[in-house]
């Protein structure tokens, strides 16, 4: 008797003490407090690297500022000077420039476009639905070629495997840049299917789009690839198979649900990535959007309006992915521990 006492003590020893309602939250709201720490560190980070980066430009701000009002590209006498670098705080040290700039952000307030002689906010709000239109628009096309091409190459013979898997690499490698001259001389210049000039229309948003979401396919595709053939390789498919499903369907309907949950992971990420790329894209096509306005803000030293638009896409790239992790600390509370 002593012996089952003694063996049922041992295995109760064993168990692992389940964690109590008020430490999980506890474990949580800890978690929830370092992710967030981390974003805002994240976005001082983009904040203070784009202050000093605008500040270090060769060029001076007075001069090409009085150059834009007046229309006139000539040098500038240090009288003529002096009243601009009073007036927009050019003449003081770096370090208060800076604590300046950074004290008008945390009241909202990204400044007044000197290029433009409007407020940055303005600016940004009307050319952020092109912008926010042409990545939503490649994000959907990445999908659209990211799953057939899986659900043709994945979880069969080796050698159609291995061609998938280095399509898509190559896919994931290629440069936006590269993409979209490419397609800018094969299609709108030498086929004249599509405009030279980008617009808003759909006609105009075609070849940005596809330009977008060629290298985002690639990563979508190896992600759906890799859980894709993991999960053709669980009971759930035999079973499925042993009531008669036939193995396109059990691919379409089973295996393919399975494998679309890392991809879902990595469109938070792509969406940060795509309006920072629409920048780009934007100037090789000519299209409306934040590109555009951003690039003649560069060779202009327009500095607020530079840093609002790259703050702007630091904040939405920060919070998207914080959400994507925060549903994951809900939906999957293993991973509290470990984000």
């Amino acid at each position: 008797m002593s012996d089952i006492t003694s063996t049922s003590q041992k295995r109760d020893a064993r168990v692992e003490p389940v964690a109590a309602p008020h430490d999980q939250r506890t474990t949580l709201l800890r978690t929830l407090i370092v992710r967030i720490a981390a974003a805002l560190f994240v976005l001082w980070g983009t904040i203070t690297v784009t202050f000093l980066v605008l500040s270090v430009l060769p060029g001076d701000r007075a001069t090409i500022l009085l150059n834009i009002t007046s229309g006139q590209v000539i040098e500038r006498t240090p009288a003529e000077l002096a009243p601009i670098n009073a007036q927009y705080g050019f003449d003081k040290p770096i370090a208060e420039q800076y604590l300046h700039y950074f004290w008008q952000l945390l009241h909202a307030d990204f400044g007044f476009s000197f290029e433009l002689q409007r407020p940055v906010v303005h600016i940004i709000a009307e050319q952020l639905l092109p912008t926010f239109t042409l990545a939503i628009a490649a994000l959907l096309l990445a999908w659209i070629i990211a799953i057939p091409w899986t659900l043709l190459t994945a979880g069969r013979n080796r050698r159609l495997a291995a061609l998938g898997s280095a399509v898509e690499t190559v896919m994931a490698g290629l440069p936006q840049y590269w993409i979209g001259i490419l397609l800018l001389i094969v299609f709108a210049i030498g086929l004249r299917w599509f405009p030279v000039v980008g617009g808003t229309s759909w006609l105009g948003t075609v070849l940005p789009a596809i330009t977008l979401a060629i290298p985002l396919a690639g990563f979508i595709g190896h992600a759906i690839r890799g859980e894709f053939e993991r999960s053709m390789q669980q009971p759930f498919v035999l079973s499925a198979r042993a009531r008669g499903m036939s193995l396109a369907g059990v691919r379409l309907r089973h295996v393919l649900r399975h494998a679309l949950i890392p991809a879902i992971t990595l469109s938070g990420w792509a969406i940060g990535n795509l309006l920072s790329g629409a920048v780009l894209v934007e100037a090789v096509f000519a299209r409306p959007g934040l590109g555009n306005v951003l690039v003649n803000a560069v060779s202009n030293k327009d500095f607020a309006l530079v840093s609002g638009i790259v703050i702007l896409i630091s904040f939405l790239y920060i919070v998207i992915n914080l959400a994507v992790d925060l549903i994951y600390l809900i939906v999957d509370p293993r991973l509290r521990g470990r984000l």
